[in-house]
């Protein structure tokens, strides 16, 4: 089973049906026990970085999800399930995320040409060929919607990049987990794709 995290911010319903979609067996989890329990673990999210990593922190989840990560389990974080993974992010006052990646999540800078947040589809320019991203050719759009963007200490997880007023990365990968800023669950039938080679990485174990 993979688990789709609930804490209360996050599409999970787009989510969940694009993974039925594929053939997955998810459900939408709140508790450390059904982390624990499960194959994978699947963190989306939309809003602020703050109010992500205090609800986390009020239902216990955090450590499950670390402990998940640090055991091998398969992890697919997706738009601020990215960013929670850094060291910390600039929004609204620092704030500390997980620090299972060394980084940190800051704004695009004020521009009079592009609109903040980066709302709709844009292409990724593949760095390295994650698992996921088999099938998937460069150039390929995706769906975005965010204010803030990763920027990884370790540039070799950067796994995709994207293009908006500055060259940012929009998708990291090491080993058992995967992160992207853009949404799978909305980018119709590559980012069903990219969400069917996660539930084969899954199945492989």
């Amino acid at each position: 089973m993979i688990a789709i995290v609930d804490y209360g911010m996050g599409n999970l319903r787009s989510v969940e049906k694009a993974l039925a979609k594929v053939g997955a067996d998810a459900r939408i989890v709140s508790s450390a026990r059904a982390i624990e329990d499960a194959e994978a673990v699947v963190l989306p999210g939309v809003g602020a970085f703050r109010d992500c990593v205090k609800n986390l922190d009020e239902l216990k989840l955090r450590e499950a999800i670390i402990k998940s990560i640090r055991s091998g389990k398969p992890f697919l974080g997706i738009c601020l399930g990215l960013q929670v993974l850094f060291t910390e992010s600039q929004e609204f006052g620092r704030c500390n995320g997980f620090d299972v990646f060394k980084g940190k999540v800051v704004r695009f800078p004020e521009s009079n040409v592009l609109k903040v947040p980066h709302m709709g589809w844009n292409n990724i320019k593949i760095i390295n060929k994650a698992p996921v991203l088999k099938d998937i050719p460069d150039g390929t759009s995706f769906y975005f919607v965010h204010s803030y963007y990763v920027v990884p200490e370790d540039s070799s997880i950067i796994a995709t990049t994207t293009g908006y007023g500055i060259e940012y990365t929009s998708m990291v990968w090491k080993d058992n987990v995967f992160a992207t800023q853009f949404h799978p669950e909305k980018s119709q039938a590559m980012g069903l794709k990219l969400l069917n080679s996660f539930r084969e990485f899954v199945r492989k174990g």
